[in-house]
C-alpha cells in the first residue's frame, strides 16, 4: 500500500481515535521545532501551538478590550454633548454650545455651521448666512459623513483666515424630512479626518445637532 502525506493526514483526521490507542506515539515520534534547534515530540508541539494560539487570543482580547474603552470614552463624550445641547433654551445660547462643546470635548479645533432653513424668528446668526445650490445639493445626497483632504465646494472658506492651514474636514448633514444644514469639523491635521474612517459617532453628533435645532426653524423647510 502506497502512502503519501495527504492519505496520512487524511487517515488521522477520519481516525481521531488513533493516538487514544496509542498514546506512546505521541511522545515517540518527534519533529522539528518550529523555531529552528532540537527535535521535539508531537505532544510538545502541540502544546506549542496552544501556546501560540492563546497568545493570538490575548492579543485579539486585549485589542477588544481597548477599543470597547474608546468605546465608552467616545460615548460619555456624545452624552455630555447630548447633557450640553438639552441646557441650551435660546438659539443664541444652542448655536456657541455646539462650538464649544465639540473643541472641549473632541477636540475639535475648528467648527462651522450653516442652515438653509427658514428660523423660526428673524436672526442675524452667521450659521443662517446664505449657501450655493450646488453645496445643498451636495448635502441632499450625502447618506453619510463626508471625511476627506479637500472641503466641498466653498465650506473652507467658512472658517475665515483658519481656512489655508486646513488639511482634513467632516461634513455632516443636518436632517429633520429634509436636510436643511451641515455641521462642518476641520483640522490641521490631514489624518483627523479621512475617507476610510468610522462615521457612527459623527452620524450621531449630526443627528442630536438637528434636533436640537429643529425648535428653532421652520419645519426644516429650504428658504431657497
Amino acid at each position: 500500500m502506497n502512502l503519501n502525506a495527504e492519505a496520512v493526514a487524511e487517515f488521522l483526521t477520519e481516525h481521531p481515535e488513533f493516538f487514544e490507542d496509542k498514546p506512546g506515539l505521541l511522545d515517540a515520534i518527534v519533529i522539528p521545532h518550529p523555531h529552528g534547534g532540537r527535535a521535539i515530540s508531537l505532544a510538545e508541539r502541540q502544546q506549542l501551538q496552544l501556546r501560540e494560539k492563546n497568545k493570538l487570543l490575548e492579543s485579539k482580547l486585549r485589542e477588544l478590550l481597548q477599543f470597547g474603552e474608546e468605546n465608552d470614552a467616545i460615548g460619555e463624550k456624545v452624552h455630555r454633548f447630548s447633557l450640553a445641547l438639552l441646557s441650551a433654551r435660546t438659539l443664541e445660547s444652542l448655536l456657541p454650545t455646539i462650538t464649544l462643546s465639540l473643541r472641549d470635548d473632541f477636540a475639535v479645533p475648528h467648527v462651522a455651521l450653516r442652515v438653509w432653513a427658514i428660523p423660526a424668528q428673524a436672526t442675524d446668526q452667521t450659521e443662517f448666512a446664505d449657501v450655493s445650490s450646488d453645496l445643498k445639493t451636495l448635502a441632499d445626497g450625502l447618506v453619510r459623513p463626508y471625511c476627506d483632504t479637500v472641503a466641498p465646494f466653498e465650506v473652507a472658506s467658512w472658517f475665515g483666515e483658519a481656512a489655508e492651514l486646513l488639511k482634513s474636514f467632516a461634513v455632516v448633514a443636518l436632517r429633520a424630512e429634509n436636510v436643511f444644514g451641515l455641521l462642518v469639523m476641520a483640522s490641521e491635521d490631514a489624518q483627523r479626518f479621512y475617507p476610510e474612517m468610522g462615521t457612527l459617532y459623527l452620524k450621531r453628533i449630526g443627528e442630536l445637532v438637528s434636533v436640537a435645532l429643529m425648535p428653532y426653524i421652520s419645519e426644516g423647510k429650504d428658504a431657497a
